[in-house]
């Protein structure tokens, strides 16, 4: 049950973005599924509740065809359950401390997709050789260290690797992605994203060796691309 001083309740302002926050969370673990992301019931997206010191995550173990808003759980920035009848995800340790350490972090994602799980096995950051990557990560996409689920140990892990990055993907070393974004939906870009880079360049290592984009062409490409590309609105070009 949620403390006391915390009324989420349907009719409240609070419990209103909640619900937002739980509907566009639900949708979000289907785009997992669609771009063939997850298995099973491994994986997860988050999504901070704006104004508030809270995030939705899905609980732990649910099959993806059961998850419905009321289903997922939201937890305060400790990562303890707020509300919800289920467990949280057993990544929640992790979501809560990007939460913690990154303000500007609205979602965080974590999948164990197949061509970005084969470079993190191998502890092998994927390196810059595409437009599409120096576009969507502003460089290579790195590797954080291995660290076990049960702590908080996975989401330092995160922040520390990506501070000083502009990449909102990290591999962490033999486990999986995860990625960051403004909200849940970018942060689930950028996974997608991940994975088709990850794949692209792989096979492009089966062919040869492929060329690491110039520095001064990833930073006119990633400039481009973050405020220049596409039709959407003042600060979210994509």
């Amino acid at each position: 049950m949620p403390p006391a001083t915390v009324d989420l309740s349907p009719g409240t302002d609070l419990g209103a973005r909640v619900a937002a926050v739980r509907a566009d969370v639900t949708r979000l673990h289907g785009e997992l599924v669609r771009y063939g992301l997850v298995a099973w019931t491994a994986g997860n997206v988050s999504g901070r509740v704006p104004g508030a010191d809270l995030f939705v995550i899905k609980p732990s173990g649910v099959s993806y065809d059961e998850l419905t808003p009321e289903a997922m759980v939201v937890c305060d920035l400790d990562g303890a359950l707020v509300e919800g009848d289920r467990s949280p995800s057993s990544d929640t340790a992790a979501h809560a401390y990007v939460y913690r350490h990154r303000a500007d972090v609205g979602g965080v994602v974590h999948t164990h997709s197949t061509y970005a799980c084969a470079w993190s096995a191998v502890r092998r950051p994927i390196p810059c050789v595409l437009t599409a990557m120096a576009d969507e990560f502003g460089g290579e996409i790195p590797v954080g260290p291995f660290a076990l689920i049960g702590d908080d140990s996975i989401g330092r892990g995160i922040v520390e690797t990506l501070e000083g990055h502009r990449s909102r993907a990290v591999l962490m070393a033999q486990h999986g992605v995860f990625t960051i974004g403004s909200d849940a939906k970018d942060a689930v870009k950028a996974a997608v994203m991940c994975e088709d880079v990850a794949r692209s360049t792989f096979l492009a290592h089966q062919l040869g060796t492929p060329e690491p984009l110039p520095a001064e062409a990833v930073d006119r490409l990633f400039e481009r691309y973050q405020n220049v590309y596409g039709q959407g609105t003042e600060g979210d070009p994509r």
